[in-house]
């Protein structure tokens, strides 16, 4: 049952066409996921209410914890799988899958039940306060305590969908849940419609997750016959192999999200204390500045099967190519993005509020991150190629490196130097040392892997 034109694709495409074939599409999804966090925040700020706002803001660490568990199973699992096409084991690919699948729902339930017995534990340790507990609680009943499995699950399919070269339905599959919510989002949050805000945005969220998820199920039943992602539970076993295979990527993978869920917890906790305005404008000058980072993120995940493919079949020039043509156009283009952000801070910040106090912190905040943006490339790509080739603990150690090591104290010691304003620039001091680390690794990773070649 090999798909020629796939096989194509990952051993004869030209590298230009098979990299932007694959990562394309990734990228469109990213970008499409991004704008719904950021039409949140848009339809959320006109009501020009920073509670509410900072609702939204102080919620985002629980979401990003979703990713922990889509790394897991999501990355996890689609590396195993693509490595299997490469060395031709079909059947390996299937039981990859199902196993892949029912443990990403059942991660999911659980996430939600503990999120809801905890809740009110949560909203302290998410640094709510008086005004802000009520709106971030129901922000998170919806998009959490009801929501956690839909999005967990729509995420990790995408990643297995992905994995066998479909790019493009797993991006449509992301994209319908996400264009469904920015268009729930004004029904459900402004006065005009429903009057709910933040937990009308979290309603909305909800809602759209189940139609992606729901689009997956329709596309796997209907290329049943054609697709190596198997969802049936008669191919869900729990073997050594399997098991090893997926969370010896898929655990480093979850524990840098968890990482960056605990970067961003302290500095929302560091933020917080400079008042519901500060929580705010961070919130929304972090969502202007994940536009650009989604893109790096979406080109670095994209090619991800092209690289395990060809890793496990030993083609390891084209391998090669691919990571550098990747690494050409991401840096070019997040160095122009990154001036232009730095110039139009204050007038991308004032879009999505009107508050001149927010707008003034926005702006300066933005200023610091987006000077982050091209050496943040060079590190994805990095985690990207070694989390693609079963180097879990390569992915582990940058994880480390990036927030226990370096961010949480640039964090500490910036806003200690310049209180409030020098925690904007914790993550480019983080990003220049590594991608400079990240550099010298993927030198040295070749030249093992070009002497294995030889010796061979």
């Amino acid at each position: 049952m090999e798909d020629k034109k796939k096989l194509y694709l990952f051993e004869e495409a030209p590298i230009g066409k098979a990299a932007m074939s694959m990562a394309i599409p990734t990228v469109i999804s990213s970008l499409v996921m991004v704008i719904y966090n950021l039409a949140d925040t848009y339809f959320v700020g006109m009501l020009n209410n920073p509670v509410e706002n900072a609702a939204v803001s102080l919620a985002a660490p629980v979401l990003l914890a979703f990713n922990a568990v889509n790394n897991l199973f999501g990355v996890g699992s689609s590396s195993l799988m693509s490595r299997a096409l490469g060395s031709k084991e079909y059947d390996k690919v299937r039981r990859v899958s199902a196993f892949g699948f029912y443990c990403t729902v059942f991660c999911g339930i659980m996430f939600s039940l503990l999120c809801t017995i905890a809740q009110n534990p949560l909203l302290a340790l998410l640094g709510t306060d008086g005004d802000t507990f009520a709106a971030t609680g129901q922000y998170l009943k919806w998009t959490v305590c009801f929501g956690a499995a839909p999005a967990i699950l729509n995420v990790v399919m995408a990643y297995m969908v992905r994995s066998e070269g479909s790019t493009l339905h797993a991006s449509i599959g992301t994209m319908s849940g996400c264009a469904l919510n920015i268009l729930l989002d004004p029904l459900f949050i402004l006065p005009q419609g429903l009057g709910m805000g933040a937990a009308g945005a979290g309603l909305a969220t909800f809602l759209s997750n189940c139609v992606a998820c729901l689009y997956f199920f329709v596309l796997l039943f209907i290329k049943r016959k054609s697709t190596y992602v198997c969802i049936n539970p008669k191919m869900f076993h729990i073997k050594r192999e399997i098991i090893g295979g997926i969370c010896g990527v898929g655990i480093p993978a979850a524990i840098q999200n968890l990482l960056n869920v605990t970067g961003m917890t302290v500095l929302n906790n560091f933020t917080s204390s400079f008042g519901a305005d500060a929580v705010a404008a961070m919130g929304i000058s972090q969502k202007i500045n994940m536009v650009p980072i989604n893109v790096a993120l979406g080109f670095s995940q994209g090619i991800m099967p092209l690289i395990s493919y060809n890793y496990a079949s030993g083609n390891y020039k084209r391998m090669k190519q691919t990571i550098l043509f990747s690494a050409k156009y991401t840096i070019s283009f997040l160095v122009a993005v990154s001036a232009g952000y730095f110039l139009g801070a204050g007038f991308l910040v004032r879009l999505f509020i009107r508050n001149e106090g927010i707008v003034a912190y926005g702006s300066r905040f933005l200023q610091g991150m987006c000077l982050a943006l091209p050496f943040l490339c060079m590190d994805f790509l990095a985690v990207g190629v070694f989390q693609a080739v079963g180097m879990g603990k390569k992915a582990f150690f940058f994880a480390i490196l990036r927030k226990i090591i370096m961010e949480i104290p640039a964090i500490i010691i910036l806003n200690k130097l310049f209180p409030l304003y020098g925690l904007a620039y914790a993550q480019t001091v983080t990003e220049i040392i590594l991608a400079t680390a990240a550099v010298i690794v993927l030198g040295r990773m070749f030249q093992a892997l070009i002497l294995d070649k030889r010796e061979e």
